[in-house]
């Protein structure tokens, strides 16, 4: 029997995850739907990557919204 890991973030790395959701909101509607100034002033991926690391209640709220599809 095979095992299959059901967990969407499984495999997937921030970069990707903040990647992908970029592409599909773009920076200004991820700074509506999660209220950090990492999206709203200057957005970068690598900026956000740095204060998502950091920073887990807003990093929850990001894969949170990868989850949600």
């Amino acid at each position: 029997m095979e095992h299959k890991n059901i967990d969407p973030l499984h495999g997937v790395t921030l970069e990707e995850v903040l990647t992908r959701l970029v592409a599909k909101y773009g920076w200004e509607e991820m700074s509506r739907r999660i209220r950090i100034n990492c999206f709203a002033k200057d957005p970068s991926i690598r900026s956000s990557l740095t204060f998502l690391r950091r920073t887990p209640w807003a990093r929850k709220k990001v894969e949170d919204l990868y989850c949600q599809g």
